[in-house]
């Protein structure tokens, strides 16, 4: 089994949370598991991003993580870059917890997310199903509100 962990914290102090990432096997779907609290009570975006470099904060992780170069789409949907989860549903609270698979989503092998970015955006995703050229490209979510790298876990913790 291979671990993964993103923390991500947002310019606003008050964001804040964790995204873990568990994968048994290269061939294995990818269990990932999110606590985020401080966040605007709505949806919100969450995508893989290409680097894992925060030099300049969430702007320096670049574009969507899309090795295959398709266009931007849902969690299940056939065509979507490797790392769109959809939309993160966050209470009046400003809380989200939450639980998902995801096929195609690896923390092995040539295409894996350790070592990338994870971004929680602003807005909601509209899937690619937007009328919008950017809806092909980020889902017209909006703006960083969130970031962090996605790096291996101290299993000692």
């Amino acid at each position: 089994m291979v671990n993964a962990i993103a923390v991500l914290q947002g310019a606003a102090a008050a964001v804040f949370g964790y995204v873990s990432f568990h994968q048994c096997g290269p061939n294995d779907s990818t269990t990932v598991v999110a606590n985020l609290t401080g966040v605007p009570a709505g949806k919100h975006g969450l995508h893989v991003h290409q680097y894992g470099d925060l030099t300049n904060g969430c702007d320096s992780l670049g574009g969507h993580y899309n090795p295959f170069n398709h266009t931007h789409g849902g969690p299940t949907d056939d065509v979507r870059h490797v790392g769109d989860f959809g939309n993160v549903e966050v209470g009046e609270d400003g809380t989200a917890v939450f639980k998902l698979n995801m096929e195609y989503l690896n923390l092995l092998g040539s295409h894996s997310i350790i070592g990338r970015g994870l971004v929680l955006h602003s807005g909601e995703d509209d899937l690619g199903r937007g009328d919008s050229p950017d809806s092909k490209t980020t889902g017209n979510a909006g703006a960083r509100l969130a970031c962090g790298i996605i790096g291996f876990p101290n299993e000692s913790n």
